[in-house]
């Protein structure tokens, strides 16, 4: 009830400004859109600000849980090994409204997950998993950050201030590991619940890769052998593929809100997808990997498992183009607009990447001597841009650090007043109250080697921001935009040197000065004028799964949502408000649909591109080819009567396939996500450039399991 009164006082009000025509004068108050009602979201991080913390590394909450001797570190001495935080530390700043006054929606915590005990001693250093990659027990917690029921409050106190938790995972590997010295360390154990499963040495249940560690040469030689010395899990294995999917569900089942997932591009994509399909049957929310980009690097791989995995990532390609403009210039801006307006191509789900600037695995942005304010303006780019941004914990405070682990240092401070910390705290609401920063598209609209300005809209909301990188000011003229006449404040105050624009009927702004290192932002918000569809969680299920459709202007009353012409209605539709859907997906053909909502008044929105309705439940088959020799630049590819196989459609096969390391040329494997308790019809074929040329005789079958994991071992 309070919910819709404010809709309609929102909308009265709209009214009559919109009468005496004084939308954008300067001295009125901002008419708001309509905020998201669904504070917890799971699926949609659209509107939220993440903010990453390394756990041991925030705030020691509880000292009475630190390790003790060579595992821990009093001051923090040693970067190496424990420093003290504890989700008792994170809490206490839940509670004391640090992150609700910052502005921050959502907290990513280091992996909760119990870690080795061990101190591992290279070139004379200790070493503990203070970080908590070094798993053991992925059903048990890492005391040293406290206990189930510590992070069961940790999840209460956050969603009591509508914060969200989400939890790093690495199913990729447990510890540092030795083939030949199973005294090493804690040699990669595995336990369930605190029974041991086995070890790297003597695996005699297969449970790991034996193929040496990676030259990370080809994305197969980063799959299939070991990160670094990590004991690297064999998902073709029965027993771990259960396991990792009962693990996630424990987590789950606590009440977590998202996943960051290390390590993806380490992984089978198939059996990737197969967890996710079950995440999502299960109780989905919103997901994330981490695919390594180093500078300059672009990878087809990296915006292909984005858009078909179910997963989205963290966006490298952004963030290392935004270090090198705002950071070490080595690119200029001119290049900042070209990856916005690449990326918005490659990834059929741009709004889903997650964007930072920086995190535990890279040099800290901020460095000694440096100026703040290129930090400052590389966070409101991140903060103004599509995409669901990322702080890492400190940025807020300027801290410092290159290279593992001085980028990992302990919190240096709390401090409310820096200008970093108001600059989150002003930019951050703008996902919750204005849907152009949350799900808008991003244009170009100024540009030179120092400064762009881009406008983001979405249905008749707009923002517009100007950055000025340069030393010296600049003149701004012939400024087009889509504000509508009026003056506009800049939203932040100042705080960093912005000024005042005003703007004609055209929504063509009056020539103004965009002061040396400037940044300013400037908005309109108003209530839709027609149903606008902003986000789509998950973009990936099964026939029966509930999908939270997001946006603005869809009305109070049910409608319709449409999977390209199929209509949903009625008792499919869960629930129905102004700016958000919940929906049954319909039991109809695999593949990837448009959706699209009509409202009760008869109004249609956009279509929302490619939600990939799977055949059902999902298990991964390891599919094995031998004998398939090829000439130079042939490989060989996968299809079949499923959609997971392509629907015999070349374009959308499989592959293509590996044959490097599990099996050797001509002998040709790939592992892949198909329909569980299912007869396949399948057949491998050879493609080079156009050409194609397919396996001789009947299409093969096979029958998938009903859960679990398989291999077809079949002669070309």
């Amino acid at each position: 009830m309070i919910v819709r009164t404010s809709r309609m006082a929102l909308k009265l009000l709209l009214a009559a400004v919109l009468s005496f025509g004084l939308i954008a004068l300067s001295g009125l108050p901002a008419v708001q859109a309509a905020p998201d009602t669904s504070v917890l979201n799971q699926q949609n991080f659209s509107t939220d600000v993440i903010y990453q913390i390394v756990t041991d590394r925030f705030l020691d909450g509880n000292p009475a849980n630190n390790p003790t001797g060579a595992a821990f570190s009093p001051g923090c001495q040693n970067l190496r090994v424990y420093c003290g935080g504890d989700w008792a530390g994170v809490m206490a700043k839940i509670n004391d409204n640090y992150f609700t006054e910052l502005g921050i929606t959502a907290l990513w915590i280091s992996q909760p997950v119990e870690n080795i005990y061990a101190v591992i001693n290279y070139s004379g250093v200790n070493n503990t998993a203070y970080h908590g990659y070094w798993a053991r027990d992925f059903k048990k917690t890492n005391p040293a950050f406290g206990s189930m029921t510590d992070f069961q409050n940790l999840i209460q106190a956050a969603h009591a201030k509508n914060i969200k938790i989400i939890i790093d995972f690495a199913p990729n590997h447990t510890s540092p590991a030795s083939e030949t010295d199973p005294a090493f360390a804690e040699n990669g154990r595995l336990y369930n619940n605190g029974t041991l499963m086995g070890g790297y040495t003597g695996d005699t249940n297969g449970y790991f890769h034996h193929n040496g560690g990676t030259s990370f040469a080809t994305i197969e030689d980063g799959i299939y052998r070991n990160l670094y010395d990590l004991a690297d899990f064999n998902h073709n294995n029965n027993t771990v593929d259960s396991y990792f999917k009962e693990s996630i569900k424990l987590w789950l089942d606590m009440g977590i809100d998202g996943i960051r997932v290390d390590a993806v591009k380490h992984m089978p994509f198939g059996w990737q997808k197969s967890w996710m399909s079950t995440i999502y049957s299960y109780k989905p929310v919103f997901t994330f990997g981490e695919w390594f980009l180093g500078v300059n690097e672009i990878s087809p791989e990296n915006y292909h498992f984005a858009n078909d995995s179910g997963m989205s990532l963290l966006d490298f390609e952004f963030g290392q183009t935004a270090r090198q403009v705002f950071r070490d210039n080595t690119a200029t801006m001119y290049d900042l607009d070209a990856m916005i307006n690449r990326t918005a191509s490659a990834y059929t789900q741009v709004a889903d990447q997650v964007t930072f600037i920086d995190n535990h695995d890279m040099d800290r942005f901020h460095t000694t001597g440096a100026s703040a304010r290129r930090l400052e303006q590389a966070v409101a780019f991140t903060l103004t841009s599509r995409g669901v941004p990322a702080i890492y914990y400190g940025t807020e405070q300027y801290m410092t650090g290159n290279g593992d682990p001085d980028n990992r240092g302990m919190m240096t401070s709390f401090n409310r007043t820096s200008t970093a910390y108001n600059l989150i705290k002003k930019l951050a609401p703008l996902r919750k109250s204005n849907p152009a920063i949350a799900y808008g598209t991003t244009q170009q609209r100024w540009l030179n080697s120092d400064v762009y300005i881009y406008e983001r809209k979405f249905g008749n909301n707009v923002a517009v921001i100007a950055i000025n990188r340069g030393s010296a000011p600049v003149a701004i003229s012939g400024l087009a935009t889509s504000l509508p006449a009026g003056t506009y404040t800049d939203v932040l105050s100042g705080l960093l040197n912005g000024n005042s624009i005003s703007a004609s009927g055209s929504g063509a702004v009056s020539t103004f000065t965009l002061g040396a290192g400037a940044v300013g932002v400037w908005q309109h918000t108003t209530a839709a004028s027609a149903p606008a569809i902003g986000n789509i969680g998950p973009d990936m299920g099964k026939a029966g799964n509930v999908v939270t459709i997001d946006g603005r202007g869809f009305g109070a009353a049910k409608g319709t949502v449409l999977f390209d012409a199929t209509a949903v209605t009625g008792a499919n539709i869960v629930s129905w408000e102004d700016t958000q859907i919940k929906v049954v997906v319909p039991a109809i053909a695999a593949k990837k649909y448009q959706i699209q909502i009509r409202t009760a008044a008869g109004a249609s929105s956009n279509s929302y591109a490619d939600f990939n309705l799977l055949s059902g439940d999902q298990v991964t088959v390891r599919f094995v080819v031998s004998g398939a020799t090829t000439i130079p630049g042939e490989s060989v590819y996968l299809s079949g009567h499923v959609a997971e196989l392509g629907v015999w459609d070349t374009a959308k096969a499989v592959g293509p396939m590996y044959n490097q390391v599990l099996y050797a040329y001509p002998t040709w494997y790939y592992d892949v996500s198909v329909p569980a308790n299912t007869t396949l019809q399948y057949k491998f074929f050879k493609k080079n450039g156009t050409a194609v040329t397919w396996q001789s005789g009947s299409n093969r079958t096979f029958t998938t399991p009903a859960s679990g994991v398989a291999t077809v071992h079949i002669n070309w």
